[in-house]
């Protein structure tokens, strides 16, 4: 089964940080270090080097983005380390800003939605795998947005909600699944969204899937 993923978490509140690790440890996921500061979070995590680092976005010294702006510093510092994000508010710059130019190993979820562990479990093992999780919300408000014209326009619109699905982390199957169609539809769709992207074909389709992600969202 190989080694268990090794976690960094980042939270101030005690009863919430207990509770992150508890969902963690019974996920069978190895937690090497806590932070309760956003200092002592990059200093911890760039000691560890973690497969992830897990952080809410508000943490000391300031309350504000401290743990955000932690997670944006270590992605700079260590790309193969990945970082989920856990934000009580729905923030158009947040997401983006965590992403840059960068959507390999990255999660943004609302605190809302972890209330079922499961859901944090999943996203930290995608972003540990090299993907994206997304808060679907997040997603909703992002394709909201003005936008400027670009290759997202040559899209039709059921592949426009492929694209937002994989944005999510979601397989092929699970896209397959959720819009109650074959997985080679999904496969078709996801060819056309590469081609019409311009991603080269001799890149991983995991490669193309994360770089189309990044179009998604610089779109």
């Amino acid at each position: 089964m190989g080694e268990p993923l090794r976690i960094v978490i980042g939270e101030d509140q005690p009863l919430m940080r207990e509770g992150i690790v508890s969902v963690m440890e019974r996920a069978g996921f190895d937690v090497v270090a806590v932070a309760e500061d956003a200092g002592t979070l990059v200093r911890a995590t760039l000691a560890a080097r973690p497969d992830v680092m897990l952080t809410d976005i508000r943490m000391p010294p300031t309350y504000r983005d401290d743990g955000l702006q932690a997670a944006i510093e270590i992605r700079a510092r260590d790309n193969r380390i990945g970082v989920v994000v856990l934000s009580q508010y729905l923030e158009d710059s947040y997401p983006l800003d965590l992403v840059g130019d960068q959507a390999a190993r990255v999660g943004y979820l609302l605190k809302e939605k972890i209330a079922s562990p499961h859901v944090l479990v999943d996203a930290v093992r995608r972003v540990a795998d090299g993907g994206t999780s997304l808060d679907p919300d997040v997603i909703a408000r992002l394709i909201g947005r003005t936008r400027r014209a670009g290759p997202l326009d040559a899209l039709t619109e059921r592949e426009r909600v492929v694209l937002s699905l994989m944005a999510e982390g979601l397989s092929n199957g699970a896209i397959a699944q959720h819009l109650v169609v074959s997985v080679a539809a999904v496969e078709r769709h996801v060819t056309g969204i590469f081609a019409k992207l311009n991603l080269p074909q001799d890149d991983a389709e995991h490669h193309r899937r994360v770089a189309a992600v990044l179009k998604f969202l610089q779109g």
